[in-house]
C-alpha cells in the first residue's frame, strides 16, 4: 500500500510538471509544518500543479523574508501573523495545519513546583515575537508575572532544550522534537506546563495579498495539497513518519513520537477553525503581545485572515 499511494502521488505529479506555479514557502523545523515537507517529497504539490521550494528560516525573521521576497508564504503560529502585519508586513492565514497537544513547553528545575516560583529566575526561550516567547509570556501572566519579573536569555529551541540537559537556565522554553529530550531524562528537570495546560500554539499558512491576488489558483492549490498530504499520513503512518523524520533527522518512530504530541487540522477542523475560534484567541493574543511590548497597536484581526481557500 505504501509504494502504491507514494508512486502514484508521484505518476501524477510528473503528468503535471509542464505547467507550474513556483512558490517559496519558509518554516521551521517543528514537528508540525513536517505535511509541508511530506507534500513535496510525495509530489502532492506538484500534482495541483504548483512547485514549492521550502526554505528552513528562523522564526524571528521569516517575515524579513517575506518583506524581501525571498519568500511568498509561511507556516508560523498564529499570534505570530498579528505581529508581522503590526510590523509592515501584511500577510494573511489561509489554512491552519496543527494544534499543539502538548509538544510546546516548559521545562524546569525539579526543585521548582510552580511557574510563579520562577520570579527573579532565569529563563532560555527564543526572542521576543516568536512562538515560545509568546507561550512563556503567555504562562507568566496566568500566574501572576511577566517577562519583567524573570531574565529571558536568548536561545533557540534546539539549543534551549540541550543547554537545560546540560544544566543551565533555571526553565527553558522548548518544542517537538526537542522537548521529547528532555522528557526522556526526568533527571535533569521536569516538564512544569505544555500546551495541554494552556493551549495556545496553534499553527497556520499563509500568503502574501499580493501572492493571494495574482496566484489564487496556486493559493488552493497549497491548501488542497496540505489536505491531501494529511490522507497519506492517516493511510500510510509508518512511510509518512520515516520521511517527515528525516527532514527533522529523527527516525520514523521517534517523529512519530513527537507527533503525537500534536493533532494535524483536516478541511473540518479548519472550517471550525476559521468561524470564530481563530478569531477569538487572536484578539487575547493581541492585547499580550501589546502588554509585552512586542507590537505598539493591535491590527485589526480580520485583516490577517482569509479563509476563502478552505470552503
Amino acid at each position: 500500500m505504501t509504494r502504491i499511494l507514494f508512486a502514484a502521488a508521484l505518476a501524477l505529479a510528473a503528468a503535471a510538471a509542464l505547467s507550474q506555479d513556483k512558490v517559496n514557502v519558509g518554516i521551521s523545523g517543528w514537528t508540525g509544518f513536517a505535511p509541508l515537507t511530506l507534500a513535496v517529497q510525495a509530489g502532492v504539490f506538484k500534482k495541483h500543479g504548483v512547485e514549492v521550494t521550502i526554505k528552513k528560516i528562523p522564526q524571528q525573521s521569516r517575515h524579513l523574508a517575506i518583506a524581501s521576497g525571498d519568500i511568498q508564504c509561511a507556516a508560523t503560529t498564529a499570534e505570530t501573523w498579528l505581529l508581522w502585519n503590526a510590523n509592515g508586513v501584511a500577510t494573511r492565514q489561509i489554512f491552519q495545519m496543527d494544534k499543539s497537544y502538548g509538544a510546546d513547553g516548559m521545562a524546569t528545575r525539579s526543585a521548582i513546583a510552580r511557574i510563579a516560583e520562577l520570579k527573579g529566575r532565569t529563563i532560555g526561550s527564543q526572542a521576543p515575537g516568536t512562538s515560545p516567547y509568546f507561550v512563556m509570556a503567555w504562562m507568566l501572566k496566568k500566574n501572576g508575572l511577566t517577562p519583567k519579573d524573570v531574565t529571558v536569555v536568548s536561545i533557540d529551541p534546539g539549543p534551549a532544550a540541550q543547554a537545560f540537559l546540560a544544566g543551565q537556565y533555571d526553565a527553558v522554553m522548548t518544542y517537538e522534537p526537542y522537548l521529547s529530550a528532555v522528557r526522556a531524562k526526568p533527571e535533569a528537570g521536569k516538564i512544569i506546563a505544555t500546551t495541554l495546560d494552556y493551549p495556545v500554539v496553534m499553527d497556520t499558512f499563509g500568503c502574501t495579498p499580493r501572492f493571494l491576488a495574482e496566484n489564487g489558483k496556486a493559493a488552493r492549490a497549497l491548501t488542497e495539497s496540505y489536505f491531501q498530504a494529511l490522507e497519506i499520513i492517516a493511510a500510510e503512518p509508518q512511510k509518512s513518519y520515516e520521511v517527515m523524520g528525516a527532514d527533522v533527522k529523527q527516525s520514523g518512530e521517534a517523529f512519530a513520537k513527537s507527533a503525537s504530541y500534536l493533532r494535524w487540522q483536516d478541511r473540518a477542523a479548519n472550517r471550525r477553525f476559521f468561524a470564530g475560534e481563530l478569531q477569538a484567541f487572536l484578539k487575547e493574543a493581541g492585547q499580550l503581545l501589546l502588554e509585552v511590548g512586542v507590537i505598539k497597536s493591535v491590527p485589526d484581526v480580520n485583516t490577517t485572515i482569509d479563509a476563502s481557500y478552505i470552503r
